[in-house]
């Protein structure tokens, strides 16, 4: 759930809309999509396996729920299963597509994948790799199925294809994350910028994420989140630069809806090839 906005400049030459699309070159699935279904799947009342690898697409995340068969995790894989477990009754109750399912959603698969890949928010943040969920499909919700599952693909929200993962991911970001998995971009704003790993040559790098709200807080509304992640993202990105005397700088602020699902981050970016 990557909102991009705004890129600004040290030296005071503007601000403009910017995009935070993870559109890596990546390996894509081209088989036919008949021929990736698992029938078993499409309408299983029973839970998922946990650990299972797939090769995910991005149309496949845009989906409420998935049945693509699994693969090997020795073999090629874009997507990971790394969390499942059944949904509360309470929250079920809301209904199939309710926004309150989604947030629950939301809050328990982005805590899972924080634990998942060893890392705190501000790195996974900053990283090529994102989460999807999956619930059963609405002839299995009907059946009384209230299973959810949670996977880690090889992209970001507006990715066009998918990376390969490692056998397992698990931990993939703990210690000091290899270039690989950080993310970059290429051109000379991040405006309209190719997002890469900062293992590809690049221009900018996700340096930071900076803090612009308190838990228990209201979301203050578009403005003040943006002017926040403008001053805050200055001096932040000034320190990871050691205080040069002109830099360049941008920064990635989030909407209500993320607000609401309990980010309170904004990303910063620092104007680098390192």
């Amino acid at each position: 759930m990557r909102t991009p906005l705004t890129v600004h400049r040290r030296r005071r030459l503007g601000i403009a809309a910017a995009a935070a699309a993870l559109l890596l070159p990546l390996a894509a699935c081209s088989d036919d999509a008949a021929d990736r279904i698992d029938p078993e799947q499409v309408d299983a009342v029973e839970p998922p396996e946990l650990g299972a690898c797939r090769m995910l697409t991005p149309e496949d995340v845009g989906q409420s729920s998935n049945a693509t068969k699994t693969v090997d995790c020795a073999e090629p894989h874009t997507a990971e299963t790394y969390a499942i477990g059944t949904i509360p009754d309470e929250v079920a109750e809301s209904g199939y597509t309710s926004e309150k399912l989604g947030l629950w959603a939301y809050q328990t698969c982005a805590a899972a994948f924080e634990k998942f890949l060893g890392a705190n928010e501000s790195l996974v943040m900053r990283s090529v790799v994102s989460w999807a969920w999956f619930r059963p499909s609405e002839k299995a919700w009907a059946d009384g199925a209230r299973w959810y599952r949670c996977d880690i693909v090889g992209g970001g929200d507006q990715a066009k294809s998918y990376v390969n993962l490692p056998e397992t991911a698990k931990g993939l970001l703990s210690g000091q994350p290899p270039d690989d998995w950080m993310v970059c971009a290429q051109g000379e704003s991040v405006v309209g910028s190719v997002k890469v790993p900062c293992a590809q040559d690049h221009d900018w790098r996700a340096v930071t994420t900076i803090v612009i709200g308190k838990p228990e807080d209201p979301y203050p509304g578009d403005r003040l989140v943006e002017v926040r992640s403008r001053d805050y993202c200055s001096d932040s990105v000034g320190a990871w630069m050691n205080y040069p005397v002109d830099y360049d700088y941008a920064y990635t602020w989030f909407h209500e809806p993320e607000w609401k699902a309990g980010n309170r981050r904004s990303i910063c970016w620092a104007r680098t090839s390192e």
